[in-house]
């Protein structure tokens, strides 16, 4: 039987090459992810570990000499056709019944996942030490992503019946297509077709106002649509990276939607999208905007307390919100606090983690300072190459092989439609990745506040996807154990974006939950128990029990000091 490490790597191997849509691929850590994203030079190339790797395999020639000669016997069997060798189970790439059905190109496919399984395999008898292993193994994953049959015209029988098909109008439409992304700032295939979409048309469409407005952020409350609404008041905190409308996209697909149909009151920030002349905004000043959100609430709510509900990056600003308000005294005014997606212990955060040292953290720093922000489309290749299969060669096909034109798809619209990060606040998050402040009480200084969570004794709702390739859920999990009051955590069965966005009525939605929290977060996985459908309507069981009791709906939206200033989605959003 393979030992767990072996597992892992066999489960690493498998994931870098079959291109899997639910993001079941090498996770990452958001904190590392920034330092990566403004790391412009020697991105995800070997260096030193190149040499470790040579210099270990020369001292097993042994080692070598069976990989290569176990190689040259599967070659043998795949030319006579004896190899069952087969495209792993759920790779997309080759779906096509050529890549079975036709000699040539079973026999292509055949030795390209061979090849691949001998490198990572050779990765993992140098015996490298953690950071180097993960590092090449994902250098390996996208040299051989890059290189796969599918991604070139002759190799790729979809793209050659495409061409006899349309008589090679396929090759005309996407060279087009490839002049204008490579036109485009991201310099990457595109992934969504935005004609179709408009924030504040189709998109983020539930009624509300605008009732706060700010340098740093808007302030929306929504309409409530029930007669009596629950009296404590929910704040959402976007990640301070991407639009907040990911909780409103659609009608039946809209977190906002469905917790305003139960009653509950929502409102949610909207942060500015910053320019250079906003490269001092750090943590302490987005913690402050909201401590100034959850003030403005109460007061056009007429209530004392308010629930937070913090997304990803936004949800370690929430928590450091916390930490905050529990150091002066003042948590008495949070009635409760979600956080979903979120990593507050940032240990092996996953692949981009391996490649961030103190000197890349240095040199990232340094190029956002210099620029104020750091540039979203950087952060957009970044992701991008963190899943190529899914984000760059599946369009790439789609796109320039075949001709056609990528989907039109509101979720893939809004991942597009991101932010840049401020200089102060890139910094930051560089710091909280590189020390992991947040497990040690008073490690981290918020407004001057030490940060102790223990001290943060609300209680807490935890929610991780399960495939989660940005925040692991292991990482999510530890969350429990870091927060001082009655904590629940939830792992859905979907990914980053899917754990968020996770509607009922999809057949295919379950999530897991248990009653013990072990320190291990396997071992809660092992006893956890699945249930069918989605956690918004466990979560809204729990929230409701947070945020009661009922009250006859306001008539008017904003309060005394707050009018509306325009109508839902605000201003700040379209920038």
């Amino acid at each position: 039987m393979a030992t767990t490490a072996e597992g892992r790597r066999q489960n690493q191997r498998q994931r870098s090459q079959t291109g899997n849509s639910d993001g079941q691929v090498n996770d990452v850590g958001m904190d590392s992810l920034v330092i990566q994203a403004a790391h412009t030079q020697s991105r995800f190339i070997p260096g030193g570990e190149a040499v470790k790797l040579l210099s270990s395999l020369a001292r097993r020639p042994r080692t070598v000499a069976r990989r290569g000669g176990a190689l040259a016997a599967e070659t043998a069997a795949i030319v006579r056709g004896a190899s069952e060798r087969k495209p792993p189970r759920g790779d997309r790439r080759f779906a096509d019944p050529a890549w079975s059905d036709n000699w040539l190109f079973r026999r292509l496919a055949q030795e390209y996942f061979a090849l691949g399984e001998t490198v990572h395999a050779l990765i993992d008898d140098a015996q490298l030490g953690w950071n180097e292993d993960h590092r090449l193994h994902y250098v390996a994953g996208n040299v051989f992503d890059a290189l796969a049959p599918t991604n070139f015209p002759l190799t790729n029988p979809t793209a050659l019946k495409a061409a006899i098909d349309k008589g090679g109008a396929n090759f005309v439409a996407g060279a087009r297509q490839l002049l204008r992304d490579l036109r485009s700032p991201a310099r990457l295939p595109a992934n969504v077709d935005r004609t179709p979409f408009k924030v504040g048309g189709n998109l983020a469409v539930s009624p509300g106002a605008v009732v706060h407005r700010e340098e740093l952020f808007e302030l929306i409350q929504y309409q409530p649509s029930t007669e009596q609404v629950r009296e404590v008041p929910l704040v959402v905190v976007p990640p301070m990276i991407s639009k907040y409308y990911v909780i409103d996209l659609a009608p039946d697909r809209s977190l906002v939607e469905y917790l305003m149909q139960r009653g509950q009151q929502v409102l949610t920030i909207s942060w500015r999208n910053p320019a250079a002349g906003q490269s001092d905004w750090d943590l302490d000043r987005y913690v402050q905007g909201i401590i100034d959100a959850a003030t403005v609430a109460q007061e056009v709510t007429g209530c004392e307390q308010v629930h937070l509900l913090g997304l990803c990056a936004g949800g370690v600003a929430t928590a450091c919100t916390l930490g905050r308000l529990a150091g002066v005294g003042q948590l008495d005014q949070i009635a409760g606090v979600t956080v979903s997606v979120t990593t507050l212990d940032t240990r092996r955060a996953g692949t981009v983690g391996s490649f961030v040292s103190p000197e890349t953290a240095a040199v990232a720093v340094r190029n956002v300072r210099r620029k104020g922000y750091l540039d979203r489309y950087q952060l957009a290749r970044t992701f991008a190459w963190l899943r190529p299969n899914d984000m760059i060669w599946n369009y790439w096909v789609n796109n320039y092989l075949l001709g056609n034109k990528p989907p039109a798809f509101d979720l893939l619209y809004w991942n597009a439609d991101t932010m840049d990060m401020p200089a102060g606040l890139h910094r930051d998050f560089v710091d909280i990745g590189l020390e992991n402040p947040l497990l040690t009480p008073g490690a981290l200084k918020v407004l001057g506040s030490p940060i102790d969570l223990s001290q943060v004794t609300c209680d807490a709702y935890v929610v991780a996807g399960e495939t989660d390739h940005i925040t692991p859920w292991p990482n999510c999990y530890r969350t429990v154990h870091l927060l001082g009051g009655e904590s629940r955590f939830v792992l859905s069965n979907g990914g980053h974006i899917a754990a968020v966005i996770n509607p009922p009525g999809n057949p295919k939605s379950t999530y897991r939950v248990g009653d013990r929290y072990p320190p291990d977060p396997q071992e809660w996985l092992a006893g956890a128990e699945v249930r069918k459908g989605t956690w918004w309507e466990d979560w809204d069981t729990w929230l409701a029990e947070r945020t009661g009791p009922q009250k006859p709906t306001p008539t008017d939206l904003g309060g005394p000091g707050h009018p509306p200033l325009e109508p839902a989605p605000g201003t700040y959003v379209l920038t």
